[in-house]
Formats: C-alpha cells, structure tokens, sequence
C-alpha cells in the first residue's frame, strides 16, 4: 500500500471514528497494523497475537490454512482483532481501499464491545499483549532448557490444550477461596434454630468433612491438578497456569460470537451509510456488506444472526406492538438506549433466549437437521409447533454450552488418591473416542487413576482409565 494510500486512509479513519463517537459508541484507543496475506495466516494460527508460544499444533494450522488459501478453497478474513488496550486491529494490505475502510468501521464496533460487554470484564485488557509475550517468553526457556527441552514442553501443553476449556464459563463471578468455602459449608451443617425444639426430636450434629477435596465441584481441572498433584514440577505448573490463563481471555469471544459480529455488522452499516462515497464505493460497499451477511446453507452465520436480532431490538423497542405493550407494558426505553443496554448485560445464549423471537425464526427460515447414515435429514422446521424447539437447540449449540460441563468431584476417590470427576448430562451423551482420549490426558497429568461419571445411552456409567486403557462400568 502506497503512503499516499495510507495518508488517504488515515484521513478516512478520522471521519470514521468521529461518527463512531456520534453513535455512542465507547472504545479503547485503537490501533491498526497493516499486513500482507502471509502475515494475516500467522495471526489467524496464533489466534491473532502478535506473540505467543510455540507447539506444533499452531504450525500445523498455519500450513493447513496456507494450502487452502493457496488454492482458492477459502479466503482470509477482512479483518482480526485483538481485545486490548489500546486495541489493535490488522488491515490486508491486498484488500481493496473501500474494504480497508469497510473493516476501520467494523473495528471500531468491536472495540466498543469489547470495552463495555460484561463477559469481559475480568479481562485486563491492558496487559494484554505484555501477559502473551511473557507467556511466551517463559515457555521457550522451558524448552531451551537442557533439563526439559520440547519433547517434555510440547507433552504437556498437549494434554493442557485437550483440557483447557474445562473450567469456569461466567467470570464475572468470583471463585469462593478455600477458606470461604469451608465457611459456607458449616453453615450449610449448621442446623437452622427450631423455635420449637422443646417438642421435636433432637437431631445429633454432624460435623462436615472438611478434609474432603474439593469440598464443592470444582470446574478448573487445569488449576485443580496443579494445585492438588504433589509431583508435578514447577515449570509443569507454570505451563499448566499459562494454558489456563491464555483459555480464560478467549472464553468471553467464545461466548459473545453472535452479538459480537451482529453488533459490529450494525454499526458498519450505519456508519458507512453516513460517509458520502463516490458511486463506486458505494456499490462495492452493498457488494461486501451483502457478502458479510450472506446467511450459510446448513449452518449459522454470526454476522447475519446476531445482525437481525439487534435491528429487531431496536425496532421493538422504537415502535412495540399492541400485544407487546399488553404484555410487557409502556416501553420505559427507545430502541438506541436499549441495544447499548443490551450490549452490556448479554452473552450469546442469554441474548438468543430473550430477544429471538418466533416472527424472526420465521424470517430466517430456521430448522433443525439430524444425520441419518449418510444424510441430513431436515426434522424441524420454523411452525408454530416447532419454532420453540429449534431455539432451544441453536441456544443449546452456541458459546461455551457447546462444551460438555465436566467437574471434578473428590481427589481420593476409594481412599485411593484416584481423580474422580463427572459429567453434568444435559441431553448429549459424550462422545466416547474424545472422552477416552482426554481421559487419557488427564491421567498424564494426575499420574493416577482417572474416573468419570457420565451417561450412556440413559444409564449412568463409570470411565475408568488407568494403565493406559479404558474401561467402561455400567452402574444401576
């Protein structure tokens, strides 16, 4: 890109930011990188991070995502962006000039999200490309280490990686410490005063076991076992710490996808809308935005989802109907005020259950498939006895609900310093060649035997892994 091209778009930027600010919205100092098609393959290998720790599996998604773009069976994305502060954004040098500004308007509505949406809250976002790069730091000493070296480091982060996203969904919510659980659980034990205690039964106090560990299910199996696993080292720890940590900063993205992209496709509309494009620009914007929207045959486009649900909002609010009004009273808020609240409050599952509505279902043209041998089979279709049901199942399907809940039970299960952890079924039994294999590493981690509690086929089953195999126990 020529400086004339980047004086022109820094010109363009400016205006777009101020409208950005005209709309309300919030961000972070913004900054932008420009790159070529080979560097934006690096980012998109390394979730985006200008630096982060090396493992075979990020080389091995770079060459894969290389060989796919290199013959034309997918594209690179417009845009990636980073939730930091300042917040840094990449541009494609290759891009045409009115994608480039496209993507600055597309940017800015990120950034407002990232700064206001609650889900992100426990996120520093001002450490973080500092916490990345000593995260990497710290990991190349481990494998330029005579002692350890990168067989060892790649071992472990390997298992790591397999149980990275078992751990806590919302955190917003601050995690009780040890000594405040074993407060509560004595009250729990405590009995509530009888005010007729002189005619009832006494009941002899037990005391609670406050030996047990943990005392309540514990969902951070990575911080569990470094914290409870006497033989583990300290770089072992340290990895176990770095993988858990860099988890929790994508757990939020994860969570918001839907709204995320939605709110970013609202706002570059309307902000491109309010520039005064030549002819040319204008066509080519209608071209891309329709691109970005474009719903996905057999599968959900976020941009296009999350989109429909915000100008409905907005709508609904701006101008309710009869029914609405019946039901739900005078509305106190216009529809600008509301989506701004909306943004705030929501992740994907909650924003879907309160605001897609049945008209919407209905417009989308929703339905829900199933594998039937080598087909897929359409079973529900957007009716008034179905459209319920294909909600339920696309909620079920979106952010972290997409991850089985698996939480760790007691440490010395039989007495026997066996890992006892069990699945908490919500209707999808899991599947048996992943759960064996992570089973598998989590045993590598504990260096003892590993049962999980789930549900097979309607009947609860013990997965018991040691000495390198898996066995499956039917329990009555």
């Amino acid at each position: 890109m020529a400086s004339n091209d980047i004086n022109e778009l820094e010109a363009w930027n400016e205006r777009i930011f101020a409208h950005a600010r005209g709309f309300g919205l919030d961000t972070y100092p913004q900054e932008f990188e420009i790159c070529d098609h080979e560097q934006m393959l690096g980012y998109m290998a390394y979730s985006g991070m200008p630096s982060h720790y090396p493992h075979w599996s990020y080389g091995k998604n770079f060459e894969k995502l290389k060989t796919l773009y290199d013959y034309g069976v997918t594209g690179l994305p417009y845009e990636m962006v980073i939730n930091s502060d300042p917040c840094l954004a990449y541009l494609m040098r290759d891009n045409s000039f009115l994608l480039n500004i496209l993507t600055l308007a597309h940017v800015y509505a990120h950034n407002d999200f990232f700064k206001n949406n609650f889900t992100f809250s426990s996120i520093r976002a001002e450490f973080t490309i500092e916490t990345f790069k000593a995260h990497a730091d710290r990991v190349r000493r481990y494998i330029e280490d005579p002692s350890i070296g990168l067989e060892k480091v790649e071992r472990l982060l390997d298992a790591a990686h397999a149980l990275s996203l078992q751990c806590r969904r919302n955190l917003a919510i601050r995690k009780p410490t040890p000594a405040e659980q074993e407060e509560r659980r004595l009250e729990e034990s405590t009995p509530s005063p009888d005010p007729f205690q002189s005619i009832h039964r006494r009941t002899e106090y037990v005391p609670p076991d406050l030996t047990k560990t943990p005392l309540y299910p514990d969902e951070d199996i990575l911080l569990f076992v470094r914290d409870h696993n006497p033989f583990l080292s300290d770089w072992e720890k340290d990895l176990l710490t770095i993988v858990h940590e860099e988890t929790q900063y994508f757990i939020p993205q994860i969570d918001t996808k839907i709204m995320n992209e939605g709110w970013a496709s609202l706002w570059h509309k309307r902000i491109m809308e309010e520039l005064d494009l030549p002819q040319g620009m204008r066509l080519e914007f209608i071209v891309r935005h329709n691109q970005v929207l474009s719903p996905n045959i057999g599968g959900i486009n976020p941009y296009y989802l999350g989109m429909k649900v915000w100008e409905d909002i907005e709508k609904r609010w701006d101008n309710p109907s009869a029914e609405e009004e019946r039901e739900y009273g005078p509305r106190k808020k216009g529809g600008r005020e509301k989506v701004f609240e909306v943004r705030e409050v929501e992740r994907d599952s909650s924003f879907l259950r309160r605001y897609l509505t049945e008209d919407l279902i209905r417009e989308m043209n929703l339905f829900e498939y199933e594998a039937r041998g080598n087909e897929r089979v359409i079973s529900r279709v957007a009716d008034k006895e179905s459209w319920r049901a294909i909600k339920e199942t696309l909620i079920h399907n979106v952010g972290m609900s997409s991850v089985p809940v698996i939480k760790i039970e007691d440490a010395d299960y039989n007495s026997n310093r066996v890992l006892l952890i069990k699945h908490y079924h919500e209707g999808r039994d899991l599947h048996l060649e992943y759960a064996e294999k992570t089973l598998q590493y989590l045993h590598q981690l504990w260096k003892r035997e590993v049962v999980l509690e789930t549900i097979i086929n309607e009947k609860k089953s013990l997965l018991c892994f040691t000495d390198d195999r898996l066995v499956i126990k039917g329990l009555r």
